[in-house]
């Protein structure tokens, strides 16, 4: 009996389960614009850096900043590092998509930007879109376990309805191209909601799933744009985080943090913790 029990303990460890736990975010940040004069920027910007660092987000992508908000993020986050650029040149100009992590969690291992377009290897607008539209990506590889994923983070055209869904289409097409088999996040801010057939598109992919949808906690008082309207209320989803099957999602939640009664931003960020499962068998 003795022995039995040795054997089978042996057994089990050979496969034992390493669960890697991180914490996943998505923040529109709204872009600098000289017209919120009751919602600047840099009025903002102190209340945003404080909910990254209280929910302690170690991976996250943000839409809609320019480059002088990039830059005071950057100063304001210290043991950060970002990716991404402008999709106006490909460089510092319009709007960014960038995702940022914590360097002494993750190593980048790769990085690019593409657009949203039929030609996605320089600025342009693609099919109906009013604006060009990019998606930045990285090869993050985690430090402590040595797991190797891959992060997508992008902003779909609020006008274009054929771009939105072209543009789902493209992106489930990199994602095949780019991390193959590996784990991978979307994240963004995709100007659908959750009953959209371009949110369909991605979530009945057979790659990717909503993070809200697999989730065993939820905290969701609200959905996720709010028009820097303290009373506004809805069920409506339109920046989401994707993942792929190799993440189970712990928590999921909608931060609706306020100041003075009033909202950091236009969207509130969506902020996931997820499990990576791995069998030292596999």
């Amino acid at each position: 009996m003795k022995k039995l029990t040795l054997c089978l303990f042996i057994v089990l460890s050979a496969g034992f389960v390493h669960a890697q736990t991180f914490r996943i975010a998505t923040y529109n940040m709204r872009y600098d614009n000289a017209g919120d004069s009751l919602n600047a920027w840099k009025q903002r910007l102190p209340v945003i850096i404080q909910m990254i660092a209280f929910y302690d987000f170690d991976i996250f992508g943000g839409q809609e900043i320019l480059f002088n908000q990039r830059e005071d993020l950057s100063k304001n986050l210290p043991g950060y590092d970002y990716i991404g650029v402008g999709r106006d040149d490909g460089d510092k100009k319009g709007e960014f998509s960038p995702i940022y992590f914590k360097t002494d969690k993750f190593r980048l291992l790769k990085k690019g930007t593409f657009w949203l377009a039929e030609t996605t290897d320089k600025p342009v607008k693609g099919w109906d879109a009013a604006l060009p539209r990019i998606c930045s990506w990285g090869e993050f590889e985690e430090k402590k376990s040595g797991l190797k994923f891959y992060v997508f983070n992008t902003h779909f055209d609020h006008r274009g309805v054929q771009a939105r869904k072209e543009s789902a289409r493209l992106i489930l097409d990199k994602i095949k191209t780019i991390a193959g088999s590996a784990p991978v996040v979307l994240t963004g801010d995709f100007n659908v909601d959750q009953f959209n057939e371009s949110y369909a598109l991605l979530h009945t992919s057979g790659i990717l799933k909503d993070a809200y949808t697999t989730a065993e906690i939820k905290l969701t008082p609200n959905g996720t744009f709010n028009s820097f309207d303290i009373t506004s209320k809805t069920d409506r989803r339109i920046d989401h985080i994707f993942l792929t099957s190799a993440f189970r999602v712990k928590r999921y939640g909608i931060l609706t943090d306020s100041y003075n009664g009033k909202f950091p931003s236009d969207h509130f960020p969506v902020l996931i913790e997820v499990d990576y499962i791995k069998n030292d068998m596999n």
